[in-house]
């Protein structure tokens, strides 16, 4: 069993972890680090976990796990393993945005592999510590790797993309609040959104002359979880070249389906999948793409990390089903 250990339990993104370890069948749940909720049972926070389990949360630190998690705030991470040593053999997989670009290090024999399994599954294999991929990163990176892998980006790229509240985190300020959400809809960080740098370093690692614009418009829907993104482009081919270009790139992808029919967020939704639809237009390619924002854009997918790491099987522990009604 993989002794594993969670640091920063209280958010949204720590509890769907904490979910998917308590049910994976490789996994022990050795700490949950968090020091305001240190000593209360894990369901006094994320209360539907009544009844699954009786562990506490910790203001300890076990430095010999196998493998630990990092759910911190952004700026955090780093902080927090410049102030706390680990075991030379301890995986690390960091779900804040402190590691995911180039360059980014802590220390220099700590290098950090950009965790999305659909562009770099073997090295992510053979890591030792992974920047997992930002929520909106993860469903527009998937909506554009196949293009940028055969050299076809070759205009600006325009994005809009709406997300829930839970993108947000769980603390609370003037635009989470149920009066402010509820029957409302709002755009935010137009055109400089964080996972930008993301989304650049990743089409440029698969596509080097790329030199146009990303015209990325962030919007809060009025709903929980999800992310749902339409992206366009010219495309001078024809909608079947563009369908074979996407099947082929992900025909051997584990959680990234290519339907031939329009999609919605409802069906990825308390899953690890990614679903990806394409239509053409006059001489735009529209691809919409949706996923979870809180497992295939956070924790499912540092599972799906763990388990390449380890030699597992990639889906082991993931097999969700959507809440489809």
């Amino acid at each position: 069993m993989l002794e594993t250990g969670i640091i920063g339990g209280a958010g949204y993104t720590a509890g769907e972890l904490i979910r998917l370890l308590l049910n994976h069948p490789k996994t022990n749940i050795n700490f949950v680090y968090s020091t305001s909720n240190a000593g209360n049972k894990l369901y006094a926070v994320h209360q539907d976990l009544l009844g699954s389990t009786e562990i506490n949360f910790s203001s300890e630190i076990n430095p010999n796990i196998d493998i630990l998690f990092l759910c911190l705030g952004h700026g955090n991470s780093k902080k927090f393993l410049q102030e706390n040593t680990f075991s030379s053999t301890t995986k690390i997989i960091d779900l804040s945005n402190d590691f995911r670009l180039t360059g980014d290090k802590i220390l220099e024999e700590k290098e950090f592999i950009y965790g999305l399994p659909e562009l770099q599954k073997d090295a992510i294999k053979t890591a030792n510590y992974i920047a997992n991929p930002g929520c909106f990163a993860t469903a527009l990176q998937l909506a554009i790797l196949p293009l940028a892998k055969n050299g076809f980006l070759k205009n600006d790229i325009h994005i809009n993309a709406v997300t829930g509240a839970t993108g947000a985190g769980t603390s609370l300020s003037e635009t989470t609040h149920f009066t402010w959400r509820d029957n409302n809809f709002s755009h935010y960080k137009a055109f400089n959104h964080q996972h930008l740098g993301e989304i650049n370093q990743t089409i440029h690692q698969l596509q080097p002359s790329f030199n146009f614009d990303v015209n990325f418009v962030p919007n809060r829907g009025n709903f929980s979880r999800g992310i749902f993104a339409t992206t366009y482009t010219k495309f001078d081919g024809s909608i079947e070249d563009a369908k074979s270009i996407y099947k082929s790139f992900y025909k051997d992808a584990a959680f990234t389906f290519v339907s031939d029919d329009e999609i919605h967020m409802k069906q990825v939704v308390n899953t690890n999948k990614c679903f990806i639809h394409l239509s053409k237009h006059n001489d735009n390619l529209l691809i919409t793409s949706t996923i979870d924002n809180l497992l295939k854009g956070a924790s499912g997918q540092a599972i799906q990390n763990m388990n390449l790491m380890y030699n597992l099987e990639e889906t082991l522990g993931l097999n969700l089903k959507a809440n489809y009604f």
